[in-house]
């Protein structure tokens, strides 16, 4: 169907092809509304449809090969997913764990169908890498908590959206995948902490920006033949990444952000970029600062909203 196969063994590398979904046509009109659907605010719909184009055009400048996946669904499919309110986050669909692709499982179940539409969907463009059984009895997982560090090592936060059922029946499939290590955290269950990428991120080759809190929770590490505890710092530490920990942060701007490269970071335009670049391996990163607040209101940042399918390695 496409051109490439999927690739990806970090979050740093050269963003070659993503996959995007264009907002739903459906504006959330009043603030009851959005309260009603967990969103934090009304949503203009013609603001958040410019918004994602300036997101689709910023990566296609920057060279990606960008896939809106509503674009390839039936006439029947499309005209149930342009409805569907959440289904620009992305990111929670599937990852590419190396040249494979896992499909989730959402917590949510007013997010099925889009999971469902899109699954069938990777099936049909990579038939060698992607199974539609791989999610067979999972309770949950969304890849909102999952970050690939390196080759050899997967971090995953198990809590709101994510059951530790799940990581136990998909733990094999990353190894086959070729990872060595799976580091699993349980982070607190509160709205601003229910995916692992709104508490930290991997900012660049060899640093990840965390809020504070982190450093007192140990992660279970996980191998083929093992299991033993670390904590954050520790496990990131030997995996080659140093912390850069936030005492004050605003929750999708400074912690949701997205790499395009290793020297190039797309930001929202609420991010305290400032503060970023307070660390020595980030101040001279090229931060490229777009205005998404209208998509940010459904609860996700810049992370959330794109699914990198092929990265440089």
């Amino acid at each position: 169907m496409f051109s490439f196969e999927p690739n990806c063994w970090s979050e740093h590398g050269q963003l070659e092809a993503v996959l995007l979904c264009q907002p739903s046509m459906l504006s959330v009109p009043d603030l009851q509304t959005a309260e009603d659907v967990k969103w934090s605010a009304p949503v203009n719909q013609q603001k958040a449809q410019e918004q994602f184009h300036t997101l689709r055009q910023t990566l296609e400048n920057m060279g990606a090969d960008v896939i809106d996946y509503a674009t390839y669904l039936s006439a029947e499919d499309r005209a149930l997913s342009d409805q569907l309110i959440n289904r620009f986050y992305v990111r929670d669909l599937a990852c590419v764990f190396g040249t494979t692709i896992l499909p989730s499982q959402p917590m949510i179940s007013m997010r099925k169908p889009e999971y469902v539409q899109a699954h069938l969907l990777f099936e049909q463009w990579f038939p060698e890498a992607f199974s539609i059984d791989d999610n067979d009895d999972f309770r949950a997982l969304e890849y909102g908590d999952v970050l690939v560090l390196n080759k050899d090592a997967v971090f995953i936060n198990v809590g709101m959206r994510t059951s530790m059922e799940s990581v136990a029946r998909i733990k094999e499939k990353i190894f086959q995948a070729g990872f060595s290590e799976i580091g699993i955290i349980d982070l607190p269950r509160r709205s601003d902490t229910f995916h692992l990428d709104m508490n930290c991120n991997v900012a660049g080759e060899g640093v990840v920006v965390a809020k504070s809190y982190l450093r007192y929770f140990p992660v279970e590490i996980i191998t083929e033949s093992s299991v033993r505890y670390d904590m954050t710092a520790d496990f990131l530490d030997r995996h080659g990444f140093e912390v850069y920990w936030l005492e004050k942060y605003d929750t999708n701007p400074d912690i949701n952000f997205f790499n395009i490269d290793p020297e190039t970071m797309l930001i929202s335009k609420q991010t305290h970029k400032q503060m970023l670049k307070k660390h020595p391996k980030l101040a001279k990163k090229k931060f490229i600062a777009i205005d998404v607040s209208e998509l940010e209101k459904g609860g996700g940042g810049i992370r959330c909203m794109t699914l990198p399918l092929r990265r440089k390695s």
